[in-house]
């Protein structure tokens, strides 16, 4: 994902719009939501306490956190017999190279 904005929202005497946070977030997804809230953090660091799209922008922060740390289930969720991935688990993966237990223990 590319850091660059909009070059009009560069242009000195722009002022930052709750229209301006909404395009940042658009269709965020766990893979970039951190990338995403640094943008915005950025976007708003000059605005009032209290400017509308300070506001916005400081509630799609919080929810940009949750999802890029917490991830993200859709569809219909686990079936009986399936584990969550680690990262919705919160089970920490395993290294990479590490062995599963399992195999290991034969070795």
């Amino acid at each position: 994902m590319s850091q660059a904005e909009n070059p009009i929202r560069e242009r000195p005497g722009h002022e930052v719009s709750v229209e301006d946070v909404r395009e940042l977030m658009g269709a965020s997804t766990p893979h970039f939501a951190l990338q995403l809230r640094e943008r915005i953090a950025r976007l708003i660091a000059a605005l009032p306490d209290g400017h509308p799209a300070r506001v916005e922008g400081e509630r799609e922060i919080a929810r940009l956190e949750r999802l890029g740390l917490e991830g993200e289930t859709r569809g219909e969720g686990l079936h009986e017999s399936e584990r969550p991935l680690p990262s919705l688990s919160g089970v920490p993966a395993r290294a990479a190279g590490e062995r599963p237990e399992s195999a290991s223990a034969g070795a």
